[in-house]
């Protein structure tokens, strides 16, 4: 009889290791963090990324900054791009011109529109229309000081 029971244990034995192997597998796939692992990998991607993007425009910057370092290239940035002069000089800017030569109106410098008639300046035109228009009856001082008070009633 003991021979029979060493080949059970040898049968049990057999199973064990697959079983074993099995579910060692199983728990392997049902717990590994593989998607929380592809998601930090792609963030780390991402900035490595952003962070080569930044190398370039330092690399970019501390180039541009080496190229105005001298006085000169200061100078002209500072002619160019701000309208800046050296001390006991004048800037003068030149407009441009249309065909004719003359110097058409900038949308830019409201100084430079034409005038606006009150009519049309988008105010309520009652009053003002009515304080702009000239009677010849003798009545004309009442009635322009009436119609100028109208926003009494």
């Amino acid at each position: 009889m003991p021979v029979e029971r060493n080949d059970d244990v040898r049968s049990r034995n057999r199973w064990m290791l697959p079983l074993g192997v099995l579910t060692a597998a199983v728990m392997l796939v049902g717990w590994f963090p593989a998607s929380a692992l592809w998601h930090q990998q792609s963030q780390i991607n991402s900035t490595a990324a952003q962070i080569k993007a930044l190398q370039r425009q330092q690399l970019s910057l501390t180039n541009q900054a080496k190229a105005v370092d001298t006085k000169a290239a200061a100078t002209q940035l500072a002619r160019a791009q701000y309208q800046l002069v050296s001390p006991g000089q004048a800037l003068i800017q030149v407009l441009p011109g249309n065909a004719a030569g003359e110097v058409s109106p900038s949308s830019a410098d409201p100084g430079l529109q034409p005038l606006v008639s009150p009519a049309n300046a988008g105010l309520s035109t009652g009053s003002i229309a009515k304080t702009q228009t000239r009677s010849t009856s003798s009545n004309a001082y009442v009635s322009r000081l009436v119609h100028t008070l109208e926003f009494w009633r």
